[in-house]
């Protein structure tokens, strides 16, 4: 066993120790976090228009503070970017962290010299309690990979910009760094196809034993692999024992990436972010991820159904619920004030306090008031696909409002289509009728019509990702849409 290996396991013992503490006082530390932050936001111009000197707790903080997105705080970030000081934290943002809006374009996300630790150390901690669990520290002596965005950066307002992926990058420990590929000059090519043939090129005769990335360009890599040299990913790399995910749910890919690596091996699953490393999978054993009560973001929740009222309840973390869907607020050292991330939550348990992520606020279908969800969706196309032995590679729905008939309108890729199409759409209707009680009653009054699905041609989500310059990084499809915007390009590549 290699030094590295050997001293994992006891740093790993030490930070999960720390962890378990916290599990505890969860509670208490997201009030003593919501206290500190306070404490430095109120010499901020955010703060001072706030009035944070005179709150004194969460109830007096949620009527101070209104709930924001992107488009609300913009100005904030335009002042930053102007060359102010002390806008939204103490000082200025040490890096700006580049991600795709969807109504305001890009979106700049401050992320400061106290925020920085969260993305670090958190990606770290996932890592060390699957060692403490597991045991397994072998992998720390082999080749490491995250299929990532480029770490070039470019300056807006004199302040370095660019993908949290890149960001992150520069932060990698001294100690891994001759783990990390690809090389520097790889990860920097901007086409992704290129790109991908590069790591393949620098990867495949290497003793890779992590892989990480977004599901579906994980997938797309493993395809690459296997095509240059017919065999499955843990022939090709025998020392591969963990792939790390987030970004998407991992269910509606887990069969396929499974059979590609020749069958399962460990997993960890994160839910990182611009704005914050919200949580990890700290447990092989337990369902859900850890969620990050003690570094530097206190939390906030909201119902999911009610996050476009007009004034909707705010709770903190001592008031959810098992069970319950919520719009995830947060509140950071890196100067965001009542920002809605776009994430939606669902907890698993509240000792401690796990959670699944169940969609995007944005990305529903209500085109009848039936506000079927991305958690909705994913699983009952899961479940008959697992009934059927039919694998999926990717799918997006969308609504079709017609004169004669209106109903979902799913695009599917198959990795095996079914053998009776019309049968797995019926298992699939059923199982959302099941799952969403509006949709039932849509569907059982004559209103809406059972789903309709679409099969996709062979790597047509790709191409259709391709098409719109969005292929690979941290991009991924909606898997659904309460228009037609998104399907309006893709249906070029469903199957005639």
């Amino acid at each position: 066993m290699k030094i590295k290996s050997l001293l994992a396991k006891p740093f790993a013992s030490y930070i999960y120790k720390g962890i378990k503490k916290g599990m505890v006082t969860a509670v208490e530390d997201q009030e003593a976090i919501l206290k500190d932050l306070l404490k430095t936001g109120k010499t901020t111009e955010f703060g001072k228009e706030h009035h944070f000197n005179n709150i004194q707790g969460y109830d007096q903080y949620r009527q101070a503070v209104p709930l924001r997105d992107y488009e609300q705080f913009k100005p904030y970030i335009d002042r930053i970017k102007e060359g102010r000081h002390n806008v939204l934290w103490k000082g200025r943002p040490i890096y700006f962290a580049k991600t795709s809006g969807t109504t305001s374009g890009i979106k700049y996300i401050p992320i400061s010299k106290d925020s920085i630790s969260n993305h670090i150390n958190s990606a770290r901690n996932a890592l060390l309690c699957y060692i403490e669990n597991s045991g397994n520290s072998q992998f720390t002596t082999g080749k490491m990979i995250f299929l990532s965005g480029s770490p070039e950066l470019e300056r807006i307002g004199d302040i370095p910009t660019g993908r949290l992926s890149g960001i992150v990058n520069h932060h990698v420990p001294n100690y891994l760094r001759k783990n990390q590929l690809p090389s520097y000059e790889t990860n920097c090519i901007d086409d992704w196809e290129t790109k991908l043939d590069k790591i393949v090129e620098e990867t495949i005769n290497e003793p890779m034993s992590l892989i990480s990335g977004i599901p579906p360009w994980m997938q797309m890599y493993f395809d690459r692999l296997i095509a240059k040299t017919g065999k499955k990913i843990t022939e090709i790399f025998p020392s591969l024992s963990v792939i790390v995910h987030g970004g998407v749910n991992f269910e509606p890919y887990r069969s396929k990436l499974f059979d590609s690596l020749g069958g399962p091996i460990a997993s960890i699953e994160t839910f990182p972010a611009s704005e914050g490393f919200m949580a990890f999978q700290d447990s092989q054993d337990t369902e859900g991820l850890l969620l990050n009560t003690n570094s530097g973001i206190f939390f906030e929740f909201i119902k999911a159904a009610d996050i476009f009222n007009e004034n909707p309840e705010r709770i903190m973390l001592k008031d959810v619920k098992v069970g319950e869907n919520y719009a995830l607020v947060i509140n950071n050292n890196a100067g965001l004030w009542g920002y809605n991330i776009g994430d939606t939550i669902r907890f698993v348990s509240t000792q401690p306090y796990r959670i699944l992520v169940t969609g995007r606020i944005k990305h529903f279908i209500s085109a009848f008031g039936e506000h079927v969800i991305g958690e909705e969706v994913e699983y009952s196309l899961m479940k008959a696909a697992k009934e059927e032995n039919i694998s999926i590679r990717e799918f997006t729905v969308a609504p079709v409002i017609g004169d004669a008939a209106s109903y979902h309108e799913w695009f599917v890729e198959f990795e095996n289509t079914p053998s009776d199409l019309k049968r797995f759409a019926e298992r699939v209707d059923n199982n959302l009728r099941e799952k969403n009680i509006y949709y039932d009653d849509l569907i059982s009054g004559n209103i809406l019509s059972p789903l309709n699905i679409r099969p996709v041609r062979r790597n047509g989500f790709i191409d259709y990702m391709k098409s719109i310059g969005k292929l690979g990084g941290q991009n991924k499809v909606p898997r659904l849409s309460n228009d037609r915007n998104v399907v309006r390009d893709l249906e070029r590549f469903a199957e005639q």
